[in-house]
């Protein structure tokens, strides 16, 4: 993400610094100055910051405690820190949905394995670890008494299992003057083991009253929030027609890749835009758009090797990302590729196409 932010940070001739814990992270090489350490080490985040003039993140699991002292030091943090703190801990996020009126899936907050194993009665549920769950980590699905066992024994929240009909995603952004602006929501298409996105089809295939009830659901949440910078909210439409939010991101997402091809403006560029306190740029689609994420192998960990590469661009319509990392191992998120086409049928023919194509293996 830090390698795509910083190629549409080029355009505008800004110099950005970065600061991550991989001496070889892809955007090593395109930043203007790199810094190789902790981002959860109070010294490193507040030292690093303090060179900064408007300083934000690619990733949540940063020390907030330094980002409030620069904040106070008066530096320009965005998104807020104190709204990064909240969404690192999914408890906290539920509450605050259900405090701020944010429909959502009935949860309850549990302390401990114990806690869980007490309400069977709940099930079946989603039990996630209050904090440092990530890319399907820390989410496990409960569905009888016989699955409680496989409860986390640490501060959680168990969450009604949602009857949804699609999943879907809105990103969303707003600036300091308050201006704020949606992209189109994106229907996401899970791998069916790894709980991550395989596929993305923009636009959604939700009806046009559906597509501006998770509009106005993004848009509430982030003026509620008060948040500066780009907000991904991830959705699901139930059978019943109701949009409850699960998750949100404070920063580019996934879920908005596709945008830089298929939108008149890209999420990592509207990301800018947003903490640099810039006119905001317009979201509309040109075209429809599918996203697939180039995952690791499984069964496959070592130097990575990408087969088909040739084949899939030599499709129309088809721009592949790849991201820079050396080492791949199963189901690491390795690239994406973006794929146009004008007839939705065609467009996820062709996607499911390119993900045969492609392969990410480790080298014999």
């Amino acid at each position: 993400m830090g390698r795509m932010l910083i190629q549409s940070a080029i355009n505008y001739n800004i110099e950005v610094h970065i600061l991550d814990p991989d001496a070889n992270a892809p955007c090593r090489h395109l930043a203007h100055e790199f810094t190789h350490g902790s981002l959860t080490d109070f010294d490193t985040v507040y030292n690093f910051g303090k060179n900064c003039d408007v300083i934000t993140i690619e990733i949540e699991n940063v020390n907030t405690e330094a980002l409030v002292k620069l904040e106070e030091a008066g530096k320009k943090v965005f998104p807020q820190p104190h709204i990064i703190q909240m969404i690192q801990d999914k408890r906290k996020q539920k509450q605050y949905y259900l405090d701020n009126e944010i429909p959502t899936a009935a949860f309850i907050l549990t302390d401990n394995k114990a806690a869980v194993m007490a309400r069977a009665d709940f099930l079946p549920a989603v039990n996630k670890l209050g904090t440092e769950g990530y890319d399907g980590r820390g989410v496990q699905v409960i569905r009888e008494a016989a699955d409680l066992e496989l409860a986390f024994e640490a501060p959680s929240l168990l969450e009604k299992l949602v009857d949804f009909d699609k999943e879907i995603a809105v990103i969303v952004a707003r600036n300091e003057k308050g201006s704020v602006k949606a992209f189109p929501p994106v229907e996401c298409a899970f791998h069916p083991t790894a709980n991550l996105v395989e596929f993305l089809f923009s636009p959604a295939n939700i009806d046009e009253e559906m597509k501006l009830k998770a509009v106005r659901e993004a848009e509430k949440l982030i003026e509620k929030l008060g948040m500066v910078g780009l907000l991904a909210v991830e959705m699901f439409v139930t059978r019943e027609g109701e949009i409850l939010v699960n998750e949100i991101a404070p920063r580019p997402h996934n879920s908005g890749h596709h945008s830089i091809e298929a939108n008149y403006t890209s999420q990592f560029d509207q990301h800018i835009r947003a903490v640099l306190d810039l006119p905001l740029g317009e979201t509309g689609m040109r075209t429809p758009a599918a996203m697939i994420n180039l995952l690791g192998e499984d069964g496959h960990s070592g130097e990575a090797v990408v087969e088909g590469l040739r084949q899939a661009m030599a499709e129309p319509g088809v721009y592949v990302h790849l991201y820079g990392k050396k080492m791949t191992k199963p189901f690491r998120k390795m690239g994406h590729v973006t794929v146009l086409d004008d007839d939705p049928g065609k467009l996820q023919e062709k996607a499911r196409s390119i993900k045969d194509m492609i392969k990410i293996k480790a080298k014999a």
